[in-house]
């Protein structure tokens, strides 16, 4: 899937869990390094469903300090709906799409509503099942800070939050419902998902949609990588970080075979 045509791309798109590492844990070591390598080649932008605070302590802080790597990886937190580059030893926010108190609530009470209909309650929680990200509510089967060998089992057929999702939307249509993660469900503004962050990239550096390369482990119907694909970006869906890893080495060594030529 990955040939010397990867030359012609401008910038590598990525989700965050599940592809660039496991669901809320942090970035291995050998990870960072290939994202050292492959940086030097290609700039890098990250957009998942989680918070500015994790995406800088999961991802960012694994990466180091150096300013000429962080200065090529450009992050979008909680769906795109916030954009943050990184300059003179610190990340700046380029734009966040904040929701209303107002619009939290109606999707708070719609998740309510939706949890209740369908009696889907776990019989253990880890932490709050919905969590106000201020761009972005996310609802959380498990709870926050559930152990990944229990998030990866929990809905893995995706039924659970597809029956969630078909009452959200007749509940709150007006809002964006993805899947997302191993046990998610993200909710921005209407309009506002992955691919509004792949228009956000292509306005800002001047890009064509052709010029991204995407991976993600959630490019199917529903899925919160999936409107990406949808807009006609090359999209390969991978199924954990090891597989992006080596994903990445390829396009690493055809770009280090063409540097010696």
């Amino acid at each position: 899937m990955i040939d010397s045509t990867v030359i012609k791309k401008k910038m590598i798109v990525c989700d965050l869990d599940g592809t660039l590492t496991e669901s809320k844990l942090g970035v291995t070591r050998e990870m960072s390094e290939n994202i050292k390598k492959l940086v030097k080649y290609l700039p890098l932008a990250v957009i998942g469903g989680g918070t500015y605070k994790q995406f800088t302590e999961q991802f960012a802080a694994g990466i180091g300090t150096e300013e000429k790597t962080l200065s090529r990886i450009y992050l979008f937190p909680t769906c795109a709906t916030r954009f943050y580059k990184y300059s003179v030893n610190t990340w700046k926010e380029i734009y966040a799409e904040t929701l209303t108190e107002e619009e939290k609530k109606k999707i708070v009470n719609a998740i309510n509503t939706a949890l209740n209909m369908t009696n889907i309650k776990p019989t253990q929680l880890f932490g709050d099942i919905i969590e106000d990200r201020g761009t972005q509510i996310t609802y959380s089967g498990l709870g926050q800070k559930a152990p990944i060998e229990l998030k990866i089992v929990w809905d893995k057929t995706l039924e659970k939050r597809q029956k969630i999702k078909r009452i959200l939307e007749t509940l709150i249509p007006e809002f964006e419902i993805t899947i997302g993660g191993t046990t998610s469900i993200d909710i921005t503004r209407k309009g506002i998902d992955k691919a509004y962050g792949i228009r956000k990239i292509c306005e800002y550096f001047n890009y064509e949609i052709k010029d991204l390369l995407f991976f993600g482990d959630a490019i199917f119907e529903g899925g919160n990588d999936y409107p990406v694909k949808s807009i006609g970006v090359d999209s390969i869906k991978v199924e954990n970080y090891k597989e992006t890893m080596a994903y990445f080495n390829k396009i690493i060594e055809i770009f280090e075979k063409k540097a010696k030529t």
